[in-house]
């Protein structure tokens, strides 16, 4: 019912909004039937009042049920919205001290209906239908809690868990779980009372990369010659540019200039990750270039020169609560208006932090945008937003690396930011119009073509000339473009700048020659590439001609650093004498930033990567590059363990370099596990998966291992951070063995499987031993050994393994480290190992006498309840399920100790051994 009905006679029906009817007959503009809710009356009622819906009807007479084909969720929005409309309506009735409550009802209520709304148009794309419906259980699980209702139990996806299908442990455990979830969503919106989307939140701080997406839908701007437009994202806090530029080409008549970009001018800024999240602000920023004539207001009486590129404007816009995920309406268009600017620097470094923008006119120029957050990378973006974002979809990269740089993601990009200059007038009446031009060489004078990228959305040029500031003798510039340059052509490149004077009259522009020079190698004389950071160039003066002379420069000291240390005269004089070319009082600065996953900074990882060059600093180089900044390392993460791999198969018959390289494979695995670099542990399994090919790796590995264990008391520091490699290390011992046994058949399968038992008997042994020494180490392998199961399992019999860990267990002292044996048995009943029924033949003895000796003693209550529950819950399951030995032995072993635990303890014992003691009954 979409309207209430009041019936006029005994033969019509009453009808309230919301009312669910189901109909009998139809006659005319007339229905009969019944109301659901009181079914024995029936009755006629107006068709118009009715709003149709799908139903089944399952059932007959009394037992009839009308059931609409609706979306599960949908059904349980109406159940809830009905039930909230309730108390809502009491709350309406006895307001007095709750009007508050009655305000968030209304208002929980009003987004249901929304979202209910939405789900059932169909129209939503999947990621955003995914995205609402944790919304709407989100809000109805908080709803229920916050009126003192029922809490429903969901699984991951939002789904209602089914008592009949999860036991009683997971229900426990569920309920408890998101009690707390929502009693800590209560309390964080009492201490914070401004609307912000929380969940929304969480979501982008837990991702390591996202994107922001950006469509242009118009420039409004009475320009009157063609324009640049140069989009990016700006740090106003640190100064800087984060992004690289968006380039969308204007035209005269106001439209985009390539008319394919139509109503598609779409860019996304990509490699966004948390670290953007905590900038203390972001902005937008458009900076409008015009390219025609040297002034607008020049009439054409004269022939003039034409080109030029001017500055005209800057739009600015704050995103950071975009970026931050605080604000999301992907469909609002923001307008952003243009100041008129002849420096963008200036403007940048002045109102942009303090003013706001002044207009002389009611309407000022400016552009419309549209703004989105996506997570994920660019290939996660065009899986998840096809509709947003496809093939056509300029994609403009952070100026920096993203958090996690994935195998096969090679990239070699220079950014190169034109500064300022300092210009002296020469034989001019007045300051130059400074215009320089930077290029690409190498060292036999070819210029590299289509390697210079003004911005995303635009293709590769050769030659790329600065904006021109009219008569300034500092021109401050600000400019950021990219130089992609094949990663064998760098190490012989160097960029090239010349300066010319530009005359707004034709004529004299013609006549105007080169008057400097300025140039940087991409190759330091230590094979590193260029240091990032801020470069003093040296401006070099000659004949025009004499300036494009290779020969000329090159060999010559190109910064003021280098002239220093070539010990060069500051004048230059025997500069001179040697080339004919002196160094100018003029000044140029540059600053660059390498974004390469092939080159580095770094000399002592350049040592390693480069290793056949010189093997005899091999030893030299491996110890040098546990030094190297983990930062650094993880950006040549593939590079780096190929080199170690191929260091170690390379030397197949010695073991000269076995220890360190192990230890260097301990040290790179133990920077994945820091949190700064956890994000790289994907990437690590992306390696390990496809990219890993050392044959022979496993017995060297497993070589260095044992010897480690064996000698534990020595070596402890050393085994201990090889036990927190340990995980990885087998990954890589296994993944060894089966490229071995796939080339040659499971050769030597015997002598790999002893090798594997006298690692596992070193373990044993060092955990029978008496050192004082080995505690921290033995305590390690209880916690790291469970790591490896999965993975040896696929190579060695799953049988055997569980006694060698039955084996390992029993070694641990008695009374001694009882929390991480407890702990390491809990992590076995989740491996792999104790789906096997053969292997819980063998497993499930050892776990119930640990159980039963330990509630014994009441030592580790909370372990034992989670040890006990968890192979409870794990027994439960389907694919498992309990046999009558299990049923047998945990009843026989345990069923006893437990509840005389239970009586022991009473209130003093964990409330999930009350769960387990009674699920035990129904065993």
């Amino acid at each position: 019912a979409i309207y209430n009905y009041d019936a006029r006679g005994e033969e019509e029906l009453s009808l309230q909004i919301g009312d669910t009817v189901h109909i009998l007959e139809k006659y005319e503009d007339w229905f009969r039937g019944y109301r659901l809710r009181r079914k024995s009356k029936k009755g006629i009622f107006p068709a118009c009042y009715i709003h149709l819906k799908e139903a089944t009807v399952e059932g007959s007479g009394q037992k009839e049920t009308v059931i609409p084909t609706e979306l599960p969720l949908v059904q349980e929005v109406t159940t809830t919205l009905r039930e909230w409309a309730a108390i809502w309506r009491d709350l309406y009735v006895t307001q007095g001290d709750k009007r508050e409550m009655f305000n968030s009802v209304r208002d929980m209520m009003y987004d249901l209906i929304e979202w209910r709304s939405q789900i059932l148009s169909g129209t939503l794309p999947q990621d955003e239908l995914t995205e609402l419906k944790q919304r709407v259980t989100s809000k109805m699980d908080y709803g229920n809690k916050y009126l003192d209702l029922d809490l429903v139990v969901r699984d991951k996806d939002g789904n209602i868990l089914d008592p009949e299908l999860t036991s009683t442990i997971s229900l426990f455990r569920a309920h408890e779980a998101a009690s707390k979830q929502i009693e800590d969503r209560i309390q964080e919106e009492k201490s914070q009372k401004q609307n912000i989307d929380l969940s929304r939140q969480a979501k982008f701080a837990s991702t390591p990369a996202f994107a922001l997406f950006v469509t242009l839908k118009n420039v409004v701007c009475k320009i009157g010659e063609d324009a640049e437009v140069l989009m990016s994202l700006y740090d106003p806090v640190e100064s800087k540019f984060i992004s690289e530029n968006y380039l969308v080409k204007w035209s005269s008549s106001g439209l985009a200039k390539d008319i394919d970009q139509l109503h598609n001018l779409r860019a996304v800024f990509t490699d966004l990750g948390s670290e953007d999240l905590k900038r203390e602000k972001i902005s937008f920023v458009c900076q409008i270039v015009r390219v025609g004539r040297m002034e607008l207001r020049d009439n054409n009486t004269r022939k003039l020169t034409s080109g030029l590129r001017r500055p005209f404007g800057v739009a600015v816009m704050d995103v950071t609560d975009i970026i931050t995920g605080k604000m999301d309406d992907e469909d609002k268009q923001h307008f952003i208006p243009f100041q008129p600017v002849s420096c963008f620097l200036d403007f940048l470094n002045g109102i942009l932090k303090s003013s706001s923008l002044c207009f002389s006119s009611l309407t000022p120029p400016g552009l419309w945008v549209t703004l989105k957050l996506l997570p994920g990378d660019i290939h996660q973006i065009r899986k998840d937003f096809p509709h947003l974002v496809d093939r056509s979809t300029a994609v403009a990269r952070k100026m920096g690396f993203p958090e996690i740089i994935m195998p096969g993601d090679v990239r070699n990009d220079i950014y190169v930011t034109l500064v300022q200059g300092d210009f002296d007038k020469g034989n001019k009446t007045r300051h130059k119009n400074v215009e320089m031009i930077m290029s690409v060489y190498d060292e036999d004078g070819k210029k590299l073509e289509n390697v210079i990228f003004p911005g995303a959305g635009d293709e590769g040029i050769s030659e790329y000339k600065s904006v021109i500031y009219y008569q300034v003798k500092q021109p401050r510039w600000f400019e950021t473009i990219k130089v992609a340059i094949p990663i064998e052509d760098v190490n012989r490149s160097h960029l090239r700048f010349t300066f010319r004077h530009r005359s707004s009259q034709d004529s004299k522009d013609k006549s105007e020659k080169i008057f400097a020079l300025s140039f940087v190698k991409l190759m330091r004389y230590d094979g590193t590439t260029l240091r990032d950071g801020e470069h003093d160039l040296i401006v070099y003066k000659a004949e025009a001609k004499k300036l494009e002379e290779l020969s000329l420069y090159l060999n010559l000291p190109a910064t003021k650093l280098e002239l220093e240390e070539k010990g060069y005269s500051s004048t230059g004089k025997s500069i001179q004498n040697l080339t004919n070319c002196t160094i100018s009082k003029d000044s140029f600065q540059i600053s660059t930033l390498v974004c390469s996953t092939k080159l580095t900074q770094n000399v002592d990882l350049l040592g390693l990567l480069k290793w056949r060059s010189n093997t005899s600093l091999l030893q030299q180089n491996l110890r040098q590059l546990m030094k190297v900044e983990g930062g650094e390392v993880v950006k040549f993460l593939q590079d780096t363990l190929d080199a170690l791999f191929n260091i170690m198969m390379e030397n197949s018959d010695s073991d000269t370099f076995d220890t360190l390289v192990f230890d260097a494979l301990v040290f790179i695995i133990g920077l994945i596990a820091d949190r700064k670099f956890q994000h790289f542990n994907p990437v690590l399994e992306t390696y390990i998966r496809k990219h890993f090919s050392a044959t022979l790796a496993y017995m060297k590995l497993t070589k260095v291992l044992k010897n480690y264990v064996d000698n534990a008391e020595k070596l402890t520091e050393q085994l201990l951070k090889a036990m927190k490699a340990l995980e990885y290390i087998f990954k890589f011992i296994v993944r060894s063995r089966v490229l071995f046994n796939q080339l040659y058949e499971n050769n030597g399968e015997a002598d790999f499987m002893e090798s594997l038992r006298s690692l596992f008997t070193s373990f044993n042994d060092m955990m029978n031993s008496n050192s004082e020494n080995t505690g921290m180490v033995k305590g390690a392998a209880l916690k790291y050994i469970p790591t490896i199961v999965n993975d040896v399992k696929l190579v060695f019999d799953p049988k055997e393994l569980s006694k060698l860990f039955t084996e390992f267990i029993l070694k641990v002292p008695p009374g001694r480290l009882v929390k991480q044996k407890l702990d390491c048995l809990i992590d076995i009943v989740h491996s792999d190992l104790f789906t096997h029924h053969d292997c819980r033949e063998i497993l499930l003895p050892l776990m119930t006498d640990q159980l039963k000796f330990h509630l014994e003693k009441e030592e580790e209550l909370q372990a034992c309840c989670q040890l006990l529950s968890d192979i409870l819950e794990v027994l439960y399951r389907k694919d498992v399920g309990p046999t009558q030995w299990h049923v047998q032995i945990i009843t026989e072993k345990l069923l006893r100790t437990v509840n005389q635990t239970v009586i022991k303890m009473g209130r003093d014992l964990p409330h999930v051994l009350y769960v387990a003691s009674s699920f035990l009954l129904l065993f």
